[in-house]
């Protein structure tokens, strides 16, 4: 590898991380009153799930579904296996019941960003994301019903509609300190009707 190729990968960095660590940080520390750096919240990872139930035999659903996955991420996508075996759902134990892509670094910033500055703003009558959808943790989930939304994906990539599902890990903190992160990273909330998700 010659040296200004070795410099460049050295360099780069993600720009929602680059924001945090300028600017983002530094905000939160003084707005929430910490007297650390190391107590500010910050994103530890994010994960991208597609829940395939009955549909994990179908070959076809399971291929589209990798391939969404592949292509949103940049990463290979883990099938999910099933715990125990429930007969009522004709469920047996470690069979596949969806995929699984867990990012962190700067493949996590990247995406965050695509999500929060691409991905939303195509959604039709768009009016914020819900801020109901913590958990006490504070990390965040957001649903989508299909995956047309997401831009890398050509049309017929998409003529097999699934959903998927985005949590955002985001640690130490509260769900009003999550809310704070997520908002000086660009999340738009509505607060007035509780937002809506894809």
């Amino acid at each position: 590898m010659a040296k200004d190729e070795l410099a460049t990968k050295m360099v780069y960095q993600a720009r929602l991380k680059r924001l945090y660590q300028d600017e983002i940080a530094l905000q939160l520390k003084d707005e929430l009153n910490l007297s650390n750096i190391h107590q500010v919240p910050r994103l530890r990872k994010i994960v991208v799930n597609i829940g395939l139930g009955k549909a994990a035999d179908d070959k076809k659903i399971l291929e589209v579904a990798t391939n969404t996955l592949r292509k949103i991420t940049g990463q290979q996508p883990v099938r999910t296996k099933a715990k125990k075996s429930i007969a009522s759902f004709k469920l047996r134990a470690g069979s596949t019941i969806g995929l699984s892509v867990t990012l962190r670094d700067q493949r996590m910033y990247e995406f965050a960003d695509r999500l929060i500055n691409v991905v939303l703003p195509r959604l039709r009558d768009f009016r914020g994301v819900k801020s109901s959808s913590f958990d006490q943790n504070g990390n965040y989930s957001l649903g989508f019903s299909d995956q047309s939304v997401f831009p890398e994906l050509s049309y017929e990539e998409t003529s097999t509609p699934h959903g998927l599902q985005i949590t955002f890990t985001i640690a130490p903190s509260s769900k009003e300190q999550s809310k704070l992160l997520l908002e000086k990273l660009g999340m738009p909330f509505d607060d007035k009707k509780g937002g809506n998700d894809g």
